[in-house]
């Protein structure tokens, strides 16, 4: 049993995506002010509401959120064509295994 906020208890913090553990603050804060609330509406409405990654196996799932399908760590813009709508399980599963990608360049550059 764990009271931590991501559900990992301390053996597991590894296996955590990393985005609920540090504060981020708030959306505003983060640079994602007015003018992202305009491109998630317009890629919100260019994907009908549905999640991209879901769609593409053949799932019908609302998208409840905008992604950059090529992360903006990794070299990605906040151009039209590198985001899409995403369910939350799919953005989960996808921010878990961009965490690990950087977790894995982080142990390279050390060694």
């Amino acid at each position: 049993m764990t009271t931590n906020r991501n559900g990992y208890c301390e053996d597991h913090q590894a296996k955590a995506s990393g985005w609920l553990n540090q504060d981020r603050g708030s959306s505003s804060q983060r640079g994602y002010g007015g003018w992202w609330k305009r491109i998630r509406a317009r890629i919100l409405r260019r994907d009908k509401g549905l999640c991209q990654p879901c769609k593409e196996q053949g799932r019908v799932m609302p998208a409840v959120a905008v992604d950059h399908i090529v992360p903006k760590a990794e070299g990605g813009t906040d151009a039209d064509e590198n985001l899409q709508g995403i369910c939350k399980r799919c953005h989960k599963l996808k921010t878990e295994e961009e965490s690990r990608r950087a977790r894995g360049r982080g142990q390279n550059f050390q060694a």
